[in-house]
C-alpha cells in the first residue's frame, strides 16, 4: 500500500500528481492562491501541512477546468461553488468540461456584455436560459457575440450563422436517426458518439470552406 493511500489525506504533492496530467499548468503556488482566494479550504494538521481530501481534488478539478474550458473568472467560479452541493461538482474525468449554470448577472460579467446585447441575443434565439440557468453554450455564444460588436456586428447579423447552424444539425440528427430506433443494447450511446465525430467532421468541414472563400475574395 503506498503512503498516500495508507493515510486519510493527500498533501500538495499527491494533489498535483492527480491533476498535473489533464492540467499541466497547475502548481503549488496556484493551489495555494486558490486557497487564499478562499475557493478551496483543505485541512492542516498540527504543525501547519495542509491535508487534502478527495473532495478538496474534485473542487480543484472543477475549478480549473471551468478557467480552461469556460473561461470563467474566479469569482464567478466562486459563487457557483457556494450554490451547489459538493455532489453536483463534475469530475473532469468523467465529462469533457464543466458544465455551468449561470444566473443572468453571471452571464454578464463573465462575458462583458451588457443587457441590450444579451436582450438582442434572447430575442433572436441565439441565447436560451435553461431550468437550471445559463449554460457553457449561452456563455460561448454571448462571449463571441461581444468579441464581434466592436466589428458592427449586432444580434440580427448573427442570424445567419445561427440559419447555417441548424441545417448542419439537420444533417447530423438524419445521419444519427437509424441508430435511435434501434433497440440494441447502447445504441442511444453508439448514436451519440457517432453525433459529436459527425458535429467535428462538419465543423471541419464549415471552417475550412469558410477560409477558402476568403482566400478568395482577398487574392490570397
Amino acid at each position: 500500500m503506498s503512503s498516500s493511500a495508507a493515510r486519510a489525506y493527500m498533501t500538495i504533492g499527491d494533489v498535483l500528481a492527480r491533476l498535473q496530467g489533464e492540467f499541466p499548468d497547475v502548481t503549488p503556488s496556484k493551489i495555494r492562491f486558490l486557497e487564499a482566494e478562499g475557493l478551496i479550504e483543505p485541512d492542516r494538521t498540527p504543525a501547519g501541512y495542509r491535508k487534502f481530501s478527495h473532495a478538496d481534488v474534485e473542487r480543484l478539478r472543477f475549478i480549473l477546468a471551468a478557467q480552461r474550458d469556460s473561461y470563467l473568472p474566479l469569482r464567478v467560479i466562486k459563487e457557483q461553488l457556494e450554490s451547489r452541493p459538493p455532489r453536483t461538482l463534475v469530475a473532469a474525468d468523467s465529462q469533457p468540461s464543466a458544465e455551468v449554470a449561470l444566473t443572468r448577472r453571471q452571464l454578464l460579467d463573465a462575458t462583458g456584455i451588457d443587457e441590450s446585447l444579451l436582450e438582442e441575443l434572447e430575442a433572436y434565439g441565439l441565447v436560451r436560459r435553461n431550468a437550471g440557468g445559463f449554460g457553457s453554450e449561452a456563455l460561448t455564444v454571448a462571449r463571441t457575440a461581444g468579441l464581434l460588436a466592436p466589428f458592427g456586428l449586432e444580434a440580427r447579423h448573427l442570424r445567419v450563422i445561427k440559419a447555417a447552424a441548424e441545417r448542419e444539425l439537420d444533417l447530423v440528427e438524419q445521419m444519427i436517426a437509424p441508430l435511435l430506433k434501434r433497440r440494441a443494447p447502447g445504441a442511444h450511446e453508439e448514436a451519440g458518439r457517432t453525433a459529436d465525430e459527425l458535429s467535428e467532421l462538419v465543423l471541419a468541414l464549415h471552417t475550412a470552406l469558410v477560409t477558402a472563400g476568403l482566400r478568395d475574395s482577398l487574392g490570397r
